[in-house]
């Protein structure tokens, strides 16, 4: 039963990577990926912070090895799926605060940190630290809030608790927590 579990959470995790690889560059403009965010926020509800951080790590090297994109794919991720995931178990299961978890990690964590990267690894000089801020908040804004309708939905109709239960992933019910 146990490697049953961690199959279905190695196939999910899988599912996810490839599915954020294709959907990442529908709507996406530099530094702004909606879908990215999406699976990010989805993934970390469903698996946990650390998961979610590989996932994004994935998908980031894999966009950037195929599709060009520059480290922004990582810089623009990796914070937000880990903090989505801690945030949402921390709050006993707030779908809300996966959401904030992915805003702050990579509307403002990922935008500042990607300054410097851009600056040593592409040469964009004469930005200022804040520049791709608001570009981050409003992918992050538009992901988190299609990922917090679709797990609303998954959760009134008791199917995330369904699948979080069948992947072994904590499962909570009002503040508690059951494995």
């Amino acid at each position: 039963m146990e490697k049953e579990k961690h199959l279905r959470r190695f196939v999910f995790w899988a599912m996810m990577v490839g599915l954020g690889v294709v959907i990442s560059p529908i709507l996406r403009i530099e530094g702004m990926c909606p879908m990215a965010h999406l699976i990010n926020i989805v993934c970390a509800v469903f698996l946990g912070p650390r998961q979610a951080f590989f996932c994004a790590s994935l998908i980031g090297v894999i966009r950037m090895m195929l599709l060009g994109i520059p480290p922004l794919a990582l810089t623009g991720a990796v914070f937000g799926a880990a903090l989505s995931g801690v945030l949402y178990r921390a709050s006993g299961g707030r779908i809300w605060a996966a959401v904030t978890g992915e805003i702050v990690g990579t509307g403002i964590i990922g935008a500042v940190v990607s300054y410097p990267v851009m600056e040593l690894f592409y040469g964009r000089t004469g930005l200022s630290w804040l520049y791709y801020v608001p570009l981050f908040l409003c992918g992050t804004i538009i992901g988190g809030s299609l990922a917090f309708v679709l797990l609303t939905a998954l959760s009134r109709n008791g199917a995330l608790r369904d699948f979080q239960r069948k992947l072994g992933s904590p499962v909570y019910d009002g503040k508690k927590s059951q494995t």
